[in-house]
């Protein structure tokens, strides 16, 4: 068989052909590559040989790492190299674990306080099953040997002030880390390593302890001035209708009359559909419809126009209009209307009727095809949910409001698809006087909830009669 590169996760046979021999494995009959070579089939079996020879870290052996994530307690490292074993390193031992006792002889209130992400480092391995474990403490050739500054990206040197051990020549930066001796000497040797300024055993002096006093807040890096400030005012990007509570991300004024509420919105109205209904009366500088934590809109949204003849038009279309079977409602945003202050809506004059049991998919023009020559109906109003689906009832008004049993007889069974309709004069819901004295000057009529927390208690005193105790002897 002609020989071929391949990579790992690779079908490269099947069973058929031959068994999974080294560097290849068995998955449901396929024959699959786990590492990059060249496979061939021999005597039966398929081996794939590396590229490049795999090496496997053994306990003692001295790794190049990169500090690729840190923990409060424990670090990883990427293991970059094995020394004195050239080649590639397998997946399972690509990684290795730290803990933060095993870096410096120093006590460390954190990982971070000795060793940052993307230091090169030198490392001992303590162990490699189940996972690869590192230490740099041991040894004085094992810990830092290149670190960047945090906050402008240049060379650290070693440079001892108190308790700091390396500095930045370039913007001041001073912290510490847990050096090797060839810190910031590649592989040259040195008289005296820059293990040294570690001061191993030593404790920390009043400037650390204050930094460490802080908590994490304390150790975060602030990045130097940005160079590209010239002066020039700063914009920043808002989406249009964020908000914040704090003074300065209050929305800019509007003249008065400018801004609309708009109520009784359905769900699947948002803030595109609103501001391609509001659009075309005018320039808008802000149309939002707020939406809860699960992004369904509350029922309502705002319209701010430049001017307000633009708003009154708006207002004069398209209140009261229907959308998907809802009635909308439009506003002066401003107005003491939407605190309350607005006169109650009045029903249309004449008698009420209720009409019950309607088909789902009965229109007003249907249902007022019914009361054609009966009776004139001066409004009328179909129910529906909070999603615009109709409820299988209505209300209607009618002019003839001394003739209201006559009307209901006439058309209280009527059909209509399919459905005969119950039609009744609507009954009007009792209000509770709260003052004893009422204009008819008998007794306060008591509400629904007196009357239900009546009955409760009469129930509960009848639970609690006691029973006649038997007489002691």
């Amino acid at each position: 068989m002609t020989a071929s590169l391949v990579t790992p996760g690779m079908q490269v046979s099947t069973t058929a052909k031959c068994a999974a021999g080294e560097g290849t494995i068995e998955v449901d009959g396929k024959i699959v590559a786990t590492t990059i070579g060249v496979f061939t089939i021999e005597e039966g079996f398929g081996v794939i040989a590396p590229q490049k020879e795999l090496v496997s870290p053994a306990i003692g052996d001295t790794v190049i790492c990169e500090i690729v994530k840190l923990n409060e307690k424990n670090g990883e490292a990427m293991i970059l190299a094995v020394e004195g074993k050239p080649g590639s390193i397998q997946p399972n031992h690509l990684y290795g674990q730290f803990y933060v006792t095993g870096i410096v002889d120093r006590y460390m209130h954190q990982t971070a306080d000795a060793v940052r992400r993307r230091d090169v480092c030198r490392a001992l391995i303590k162990e490699v099953e189940p996972v690869v474990k590192i230490d740099f403490r041991e040894r004085d050739d094992c810990g830092v040997l290149h670190a960047i500054c945090p906050p402008c990206g240049e060379n650290l040197v070693a440079h001892q002030d108190g308790d700091w051990n390396v500095k930045c020549n370039a913007c001041g930066y001073q912290a510490y880390r847990a050096l090797a001796d060839n810190f910031a000497a590649g592989w040259a040797e040195l008289e005296q390593g820059a293990s040294v300024l570690n001061n191993s055993g030593k404790r920390w002096g009043s400037a650390a302890e204050a930094m460490f006093g802080k908590g994490p807040s304390g150790r975060a890096t602030f990045i130097a001035e940005d160079v590209r400030e010239d002066g020039r005012e700063r914009t920043y990007f808002r989406f249009e209708g964020e908000g914040g509570s704090g003074r300065g991300s209050q929305r800019p004024r509007h003249s008065p009359g400018c801004k609309l509420f708009i109520g009784g919105l359905p769900r699947e109205i948002g803030t595109e559909e609103l501001r391609e209904m509001f659009g075309k009366f005018g320039d808008m500088s802000d149309c939002v419809v707020p939406t809860d934590d699960s992004g369904v809109n509350r029922g309502f949204g705002f319209v701010t126009y430049s001017d307000k003849s633009e708003a009154d038009a708006a207002v004069a279309e398209l209140d009261g209009h229907k959308i998907n079977g809802r009635r909308i409602g439009v506003r002066d945003a401003d107005s003491d209307d939407k605190k309350g202050k607005k006169d109650k809506r009045k029903d249309p004059e004449g008698a009420k009727l209720y009409i019950g049991n309607l088909p789902f998919k009965a229109t007003e023009e249907q249902l007022k095809e019914v009361f054609k020559g009966v009776a004139t109906i001066t409004g009328l109003n179909i129910i529906t949910d909070n999603a615009g689906k109709p409820k299988g009832f209505a209300f209607a008004f009618v002019k003839e409001k001394d003739k209201a049993e006559e009307i209901v007889k006439s058309v209280n069974g009527s059909e209509l698809l399919g459905r005969k309709i119950r039609v009744d004069v609507a009954q009007q819901k009792k209000r509770s006087n709260i003052n004893n004295n009422n204009s008819g000057g008998g007794k306060p009529e008591k509400s629904s909830r007196e009357m239900r927390a009546m009955r409760e208690e009469e129930e509960d005193s009848k639970k609690r009669k006691r029973r006649p105790r038997p007489k002691k002897d």
